[in-house]
């Protein structure tokens, strides 16, 4: 396990990304989520690994991708805010439907992060799509309740962040950390 490395997860449009940008400005190392990059790149180059076309591709490029940022990560000293982990293709493949193939669970089981895991609730107010993040609410909140399944079924400790402005979120984050 690698105690300085926290993932943010939770439901699309939930304002992880946020959080981690502005966690970033304040000097914290960080890794970027694989969706949006894998769909850009696929779009880019008229690839099929989408979640809209092959999701069982786009799997196996997240799980390729997190296991690159989970390397990185795990050779800085200093806290790193993973947006998304491991656990996350584990609950993008569930939540498909998707039978988890033995290789992704190993995965999930191997490479660890720190137990305390945050997760960004599912937030009508703040959720919007676009050209890359399709999920409607439905899926948005389906979404929230698989991760925090996902990672509780693997051991971590889930925080939920509180629906409050990015400032708040991020006091809130580095209170938790500055008290353990």
């Amino acid at each position: 396990m690698c105690g300085h490395m926290f993932v943010v997860t939770g439901g699309p449009g939930s304002g992880k990304s946020t959080l981690i940008d502005a966690l970033h400005e304040r000097g914290f190392a960080s890794m970027p989520e694989a969706g949006r990059a894998i769909i850009r790149d696929q779009v880019q180059i008229g690839g099929t690994a989408l979640p809209w076309a092959d999701k069982a591709m786009f799997a196996e490029l997240m799980l390729g991708w997190e296991l690159r940022s989970w390397h990185e990560a795990s050779a800085l000293e200093n806290p790193v805010f993973m947006d998304r982990g491991v656990p996350d293709v584990v609950g993008y493949l569930t939540l498909s439907g998707f039978r988890v193939p033995a290789h992704v669970e190993a995965a999930a089981k191997t490479y660890r992060y720190n137990r305390i895991v945050f997760i960004a609730p599912y937030w009508e107010t703040i959720f919007g799509q676009d050209a890359e993040r399709r999920q409607d609410h439905e899926e948005a909140e389906a979404t929230s309740r698989v991760m925090a399944d996902t990672y509780a079924r693997f051991g971590y400790q889930l925080v939920e962040l509180p629906k409050v402005t990015v400032e708040e979120r991020l006091a809130f984050v580095l209170d938790l950390l500055n008290a353990g």
